[in-house]
């Protein structure tokens, strides 16, 4: 009997989306992280393949693939989120300030630590192998904190997909520099980044007047396609490609801020509200479908041994115990005393993954565990774990002494006339 036989793909693939929906659901009663059941999931999968002698697949490509695709997926999912407003601006600014000192100042120590820990590793290397382990997760903080009040909800969104993007496109600027032939500096990088977001702003006018003409019903995976296609060759072209999915995100969900003037009159408002309606959902969904897998096959793929060993657990450490120092100084300058459970949502996900894989051959380090990949996520996910399940038992606790209060003051009367004469 074939193994991997068509139904038996068919029945896995199938088993796999019940069982992370099934995730998902316990997630919110547990707050622990739904991806980290994925990856457990997905190294259980791992010994399974092996007890039935199929553990020569090679599942990096499938890896790369649904990891690109997840982050566009994920970024856009961000993006459509995001409202621009007037009083909204301080909130954004404050929490893009955070994401890009926190991620640099984070890459930097964590880049010392590997250089000090690690044989054979040079400094640019170690920058590289950093940049990664600094970035947020959008993939997991995202669906981990709806449940916060709005201010810190708002803050984590703004927050991850800002490290999302200023990380990806810091390790693409670092790779840049192993190559003097790409390597065009900070102002060829300033200059790339300025021509993107014309170029971004551009397709993104003319992707949504064009499609609220088109007619046809099956049209949201023709535009998922474009986005797609567009990512893809500004790429090619070495542009910061990330950034035309942010942009279109922004202005097919802020349509009346960018649509204003002359251009008003193009806006057939309702069409092109039904698109980013329907574009929510199904980005929602996609996402939901590409997550799952990008970290079942992650699963399956990481040595586990590397987890037990000592110098893993000791870099590792140093390196979660950086994240959470930086990050404690960057929140009380920026933010205040109340920064419960916002210090300790600092997880690190697929964009770590994606990244660490798309590291050069030239600058990649025999001597590197990628146990400490695993590590730090499962690390900053469980200490993610920790502090919500901690808020909402305190946020439970002030619910139940304020109710407890108001029905004290209800019961409690004044005394009457005859009460005091007796």
């Amino acid at each position: 009997m074939d193994i991997l036989s068509s139904y038996n793909i068919i029945i896995a693939v199938s088993v796999t989306i019940i069982v992370s929906f099934l995730f998902n659901g316990l997630s919110k009663k547990t707050n622990v992280p739904a991806v980290l059941m994925l990856i457990i999931f997905g190294v259980g999968l791992q010994y399974l393949l092996k007890y039935l002698n199929v553990d020569n697949i090679n599942f990096l490509p499938i890896l790369e693939v649904l990891g690109i695709v997840g982050l566009i997926m994920i970024v856009l999912e961000a993006a459509l989120e995001l409202e621009l407003k007037k009083e909204k601006l301080i909130p954004i600014l404050k929490s893009m300030g955070i994401a890009i000192i926190g991620l640099i100042a984070s890459a930097w120590v964590a880049a010392l630590i590997l250089y000090q820990f690690i044989p054979e590793m040079t400094m640019q290397s170690a920058w590289l192998y950093a940049t990664p382990l600094s970035i947020l997760s959008s993939a997991i903080i995202i669906p981990s904190v709806l449940g916060l009040k709005e201010s810190k909800k708002e803050f984590h969104i703004y927050e991850s997909t800002f490290s999302d993007i200023i990380g990806i496109m810091m390790f693409y600027f670092l790779t840049g520099k192993l190559d003097p032939a790409e390597d065009s500096g900070v102002v060829g990088f300033s200059l790339n980044l300025i021509v993107t977001i014309v170029i971004s702003l551009i397709a993104s006018y003319l992707i949504i007047l064009i499609f609220q003409k088109i007619k046809s019903q099956v049209k949201l995976f023709l535009l998922i396609a474009v986005l797609l296609l567009l990512y893809a060759v500004g790429k090619k072209m070495h542009l910061s490609s990330l950034i035309i999915i942010l942009i279109f995100g922004l202005v097919i969900a802020n349509m009346k801020l960018f649509f204003k003037g002359k251009l008003k009159k193009y806006l057939h408002f309702e069409k092109a509200h039904h698109i980013y309606h329907e574009l929510h959902t199904i980005t929602a969904e996609t996402a939901f479908v590409v997550r799952t897998f990008f970290f079942v096959v992650f699963g399956i793929t990481i040595v586990v041994s590397s987890l037990f060993n000592v110098n893993v657990a000791m870099i590792s450490m140093l390196i979660i115990a950086s994240i959470y120092i930086i990050r404690y100084i960057l929140l009380r300058l920026f933010i205040g005393k109340d920064i419960i459970p916002q210090l300790f949502i600092a997880p690190r996900g697929l964009i770590t993954v994606l990244l660490f894989y798309a590291i050069p051959k030239e600058a990649e380090i025999a001597t590197f565990e990628p146990g400490i990949l695993l590590f730090v996520i499962i690390g900053t996910s469980l200490i993610m774990t920790g502090a919500m399940i901690y808020d909402k038992k305190r946020n439970s606790t002030a619910i139940k002494t304020a109710s407890n209060k108001k029905v004290e003051t209800v019961r409690w009367k004044a005394p009457s006339i005859d009460d005091t004469k007796s």
